[in-house]
């Protein structure tokens, strides 16, 4: 058999027959005086078995260990381990399905997915009320309340199991109150206005004291005096609140930093 008719009959490439001469799972047979290779019985069963195997999803390493005989390792050895990868694999697949069954019920909960999704229940219905809250408020909403979402996305993502729980339980207390989102909003308007001023501007104190007056006691309590004055004045060595202020123009970054210093002092 020439080269092409081998592949047909195992139903390969010819292409795929070159490359396992070239990594050594099929022996390449001597070419004859006509310049062809001319292929036997015993390749058509050599080469049937590597696809055997390749469709296992046996990588071809692990073949050419399977076909070395004594050298390698077993057959049941290496569809044990194969077995077993699988198995991950199917709870990986079956942990991300539950993950995008549970994004896909919070657009149906929601009314879509916020722009900074997928995220948690909890941080999902946030960005909802925030949503609604947008939507009773005149005008578009202000740039800061995106930059809030965008900042708690980011923080869920970064906290793990157990500072994830602090921070919602944290967010609750925050808005627990009727009309504390509402005021948040209005804070937001402060803010923003804030973008081309200078920063001694009277506004950047308005601005900082309605911050400083939506985070309830009990949260200024718990974060506790000397977090919250390191928030305000963080060590040069602190790169993620150095991009957090970063983000904003100066005069906001001065209320952001100046609202912090008044919650620092009415944690002491």
């Amino acid at each position: 058999m020439r080269i092409g008719e081998l592949a047909g009959l195992i139903g390969i490439s010819t292409r795929a027959v070159r490359h396992y001469h070239h990594l050594g799972l099929l022996p390449e047979p001597e070419r004859r005086a006509n310049g062809y290779r001319e292929y036997g019985l015993r390749d058509a069963v050599e080469l049937a078995r590597v696809r055997r195997l390749t469709e296992l999803g046996l990588g071809l390493d692990e073949v050419r260990d399977v076909l070395a005989e004594d050298a390698g390792r077993e057959l049941h050895e290496v569809l044990d381990e194969l077995d077993a990868d699988l198995a991950r694999q199917e709870e990986a697949l079956r942990v991300r399905r539950a993950r995008l069954a549970a994004v896909r019920r919070q657009a149906d909960e929601h009314g879509g997915l916020p722009a900074e999704g997928p995220v948690s229940d909890e941080l999902a219905a946030l960005f909802a009320e925030m949503a609604r809250t947008s939507a009773a408020q005149p005008g578009p909403e202000p740039a800061m309340a995106s930059k809030e979402r965008e900042l708690l996305a980011l923080l869920e993502s970064t906290g793990g199991e157990g500072g994830n729980q602090r921070m919602l339980e944290m967010l609750g207390q925050a808005t627990a109150e009727p009309g504390a989102m509402a005021r948040m909003y209005e804070v937001y308007g402060l803010l923003d206005a804030l973008v081309d001023v200078g920063v001694d501007d009277p506004r950047v104190e308005q601005a900082a004291r309605a911050l400083a007056d939506c985070i309830p006691d009990a949260v200024v309590a718990e974060v506790g005096a000397e977090h919250w004055g390191q928030a305000a004045a963080p060590d040069a060595g602190d790169s993620f609140m150095a991009a957090y202020y970063a983000e904003f123009a100066p005069a906001q970054a001065g209320a952001v930093r100046r609202a912090i210093q008044l919650v620092a002092e009415r944690a002491r």
